[in-house]
Parts: structure tokens; sequence; C-alpha cells
């Protein structure tokens, strides 16, 4: 396993919470408009850039709810490229803003803090993935669409983590591969399509990773009935299918899911409470799409204190002066398109995340 670059797991990071509104609708922090009239000042500003408003289903509840489309990274990439808006106002993390000015080279890209940075594509960058690719030459880069893009124009193929193992069974069996940069995720590759040539990166998401086993056996152990959906970034994926074989959980309760496989589910769903194991922001979503479920977190503290920087004041600024703009320059963009194009032809390229 190759070596794993400085995370900010360890740092104690403070949670940018969104600014309470009180009873009257008034910002009781600063004493701005009232969330009606933020949210028409988004809509006429919006309407007036032909801008279209893209949310990561991370985000915050009201920046969800003021989107024009909310979803994962690389379906709102998709989405913006086939818009005939001139400007797209990412509310996401940096590296899925770069994916859609990727993806939509002709239109201006922002993001509405440039700071909102992530865990998992911070743990590689271009140059440790050259050296990684000369300690293994000839290997095939398999990169999850949670990369800079850098590091996508260093990549042969992106996946997603709904379809990281079709990519992996595209590639011949004999070849070695350099799959990055989560290292749960490839573990779950490495088990479900029996692979043992591939290297995995040992990068993490922070908020994932720290949904931990003891975390699901309890909450598990405390809603026996529920279904369970657990995102394959999480440290406790191993866990919940060792309950599922054991017999501890219901293996057909049992799901590994990316975000838009998550939703999917929801709306099937018959049960009375679902288990999810993902960053909590993901709740706002299922629960709109199934409102007779009940939809509780594996961990109730497992939020993206980088997702929460984007607040409903940070929108309202980046639509009026234009801030934060996203720039790839053309030959990264050009070669970072090609991975992910490579990947769309594949055929299933599902969600982002």
């Amino acid at each position: 396993m190759a070596c794993k670059a400085k995370t900010p797991r360890s740092l104690k990071v403070e949670v940018i919470m969104a600014t309470t509104l009180n009873v009257n609708g008034t910002n009781a922090a600063s004493g701005t408009s009232p969330r009606s009239t933020w949210s028409e000042e988004v809509r006429v500003l919006a309407r007036e850039r032909n801008a279209v408003i893209l949310a990561h289903n991370y985000q915050l509840p009201e920046i969800q709810d003021i989107a024009d489309h909310v979803g994962d990274s690389l379906g709102l990439s998709r989405i913006a490229a086939e818009t005939d808006a001139d400007e797209v106002i990412f509310c996401g993390v940096h590296f899925m803003a770069e994916t859609a000015k990727i993806l939509s080279p002709e239109k201006r890209v922002f993001i509405p803090d440039a700071n909102a940075g992530c865990s998992l594509a911070d743990t590689i960058n271009a140059d440790q993935l050259r050296e990684w690719k000369a300690q293994h030459p000839g290997a095939i880069v398999v990169s999850y669409v949670n990369t800079t893009a850098e590091v996508k124009a260093l990549t042969d193929v992106c996946c997603t983590s709904s379809n990281a193992a079709d990519v992996v069974r595209s590639i011949d069996p004999e070849q070695e591969i350099l799959f990055l940069p989560d290292q749960f995720l490839g573990a779950h590759v490495r088990r479900v399509t029996g692979r043992n040539n591939i290297h995995v990166w040992a990068g993490e998401c922070h908020v994932h990773a720290d949904i931990s086993p003891s975390d699901l056996v309890d909450t598990v152990r405390a809603n026996t009935d529920a279904e369970l959906y657990i995102h394959p970034e999480c440290g406790c994926t191993t866990s919940a299918l060792w309950m599922a074989e054991s017999g501890e959980i219901p293996g057909n309760n049992t799901h590994i899911l990316s975000t838009g496989g998550m939703l999917e589910e929801a709306k099937k769903s018959t049960s009375e409470r679902v288990l999810v194991a993902t960053e909590i922001g993901m709740l706002h979503q299922l629960r709109k799409a199934n409102p007779t479920t009940e939809f509780l977190p594996v961990n109730p503290q497992a939020a993206c204190p980088f997702m929460q920087m984007i607040t409903p004041e940070k929108l309202l600024k980046c639509l009026r002066e234009g801030t934060d703009e996203v720039f790839v320059d053309k030959r990264t963009a050009d070669a970072a398109r090609t991975a992910v194009e490579r990947m769309i032809a594949i055929g299933n390229p599902g969600s982002g995340e």
C-alpha cells in the first residue's frame, strides 16, 4: 500500500454551521434579511446572471432547497454541461467545482467559498501520483472522481463509488492497477472483483472514516429491524458485511450504496426505519424522497466542515460579486476530461460519490 499523504483528519476543524434564523425569519446573528427575502434575492440574481445553482447532497438544507439541482458531484457537473446557463454556481467542495469546469470549459464556474476543500482529495497530489506511477511502470491508474483536476489529468480512467467495480472489471485481469485515493472504496472493489493486483492508495475522507465499526454495531443493535445504507467510503463497511454474513443483521437489509444509490433505494423503501452511514447532509434528501420512512444517521456527528463552509450568506455574496471563480488550465482540463470520458464510455457512470 502506498504512503499516505498528510490529511486534515488529525486537525480539529471547527464545523461552520449555517447562520440561525429566529422565529421572525430575521438573521439573529447579523440582522440581515429574512429567509424569504434571501431566497428571492438569490433567485433574482441567478436569473440576471443566467446562472444555474448546483448543490451537493451534503450541503446545508437551506442551500439544497434553493438550488436548481441537488445531487452528487459528477451528476451535477454533467447537468451543468447540458444546461444553457452562462454561469455555474457550485455549492460543494473545490474539486467538484473543478469537475464542473472540466466538463463545461466554456462556462464560468464559481464556488461560494474557494477554501472549501476535501480531506480525501487532499490525500494525494500530482507529484505523489507521479512518484507512485514511477514505482509501478505500466500500471493503469483508476482515480475516484473525488480528486483534484491535476490528479485526474494523470489518470487513465476515473470511476465513481457506484461504478468502480465495473471500471476495474473492464481492465485486463492481468493488468496491474493503481486505485486512488480512498482505501475503503479500494478495499470494497478488491472484495467484489476478487482481484489481487490492485494497489490501493491509503487515503480517506475523515468524515466517512470516522463512521466507525463501533458506531455501526451500537446503532444496528439498537434498531434490529431497520434497513442499513452504507457508503463504501465508510470505515464500518467491512464490519457491516461481516455482521450480514454472520447473520447478526439480515443480509437483504444491508446495502452498500453511493449517494445516488441511496436516493434510489429510499424512493422504493417500505421500511419503517433506515440507518444511514454517510455524511449527515444526505438525510435531508432521503427524507424528502420518502417522508414515510424514518432515516437515522449511524453517526450523528458525521458532518463535513468543508461542505458547511458554503453558507447562505456566501452564496448570496457569490451571486452579487462573482466570487470565487474556478479556473483549470486547458492542458490539465483536456487530460482530466479524457479520463472522465473513458469512464462514461465504459457505461453505467452512476453517481459521483
